[in-house]
Formats: structure tokens, C-alpha cells, sequence
């Protein structure tokens, strides 16, 4: 993944018991958008990812198989101004094509 070679910010926005399940892109950052209830706080999720990610500057977003984050980046490309990229298939593709997945560790 041409990502990973370019050190372009991949941000993970799946929940924290999918990433304990399968791990994390190495390099990843995690950051939850929905909770396990399906729940969201877009503020707390803006806050976080403005302090993790320089958001003048393109990032990419990963969930699971790509459904998620293809409504997000919308989002936060027309009504935010952000330069964000989709990573269509998810993490299930990552994992699929072995790019290099590490296990989630709580903080």
C-alpha cells in the first residue's frame, strides 16, 4: 500500500473491540467514531483527530471493509475542508494482501 511508503497518517476509526480482534495497520492510529451501541460524539472525534493528525495535510481513514470511513471522509472533505483519503476495502483487505498488522494495545 502506497500509504504506508509515503508516511501519509492512517487513522483507524473501528471500534476497540474490533481492533483487539484483528489488530491494527502498523503505524495506525486509533481513533473510535462509533461505539459498540453504534453511537457517535463527532466533537470528541474532530478534537482527537485534530490534535493526532496535522488535517491540513492529506490522511487517510480505515474501518473494517471500508463503509464507514467512505461516509466520513465525505464528510469531513466537503463540510470540514480536510484532504482525506478512503481506504476502500478495510482493514479485512489489509490483512487480506498482509500488510503488516500489529496487536491493539490499550493505552
Amino acid at each position: 500500500m502506497e500509504l504506508l511508503r509515503l508516511n501519509i497518517p492512517i487513522v483507524d476509526i473501528r471500534t476497540s473491540a474490533e481492533w483487539k480482534e484483528t489488530g491494527l495497520l502498523k503505524g495506525s492510529i486509533p481513533i473510535m467514531l462509533f461505539d459498540e451501541k453504534g453511537k457517535y460524539d463527532l466533537k470528541d472525534f474532530l478534537e482527537k483527530l485534530n490534535s493526532a493528525v496535522d488535517t491540513k495535510k492529506p490522511f487517510a481513514l480505515i474501518c473494517r471493509t471500508g463503509s464507514r470511513t467512505k461516509i466520513l471522509a465525505q464528510f469531513l472533505s466537503q463540510k470540514m475542508g480536510y484532504d482525506v483519503i478512503n481506504l476502500k476495502s478495510g482493514i479485512l483487505y489489509a490483512k487480506y494482501i498482509k500488510l503488516p498488522i500489529l496487536p491493539y494495545k490499550a493505552n
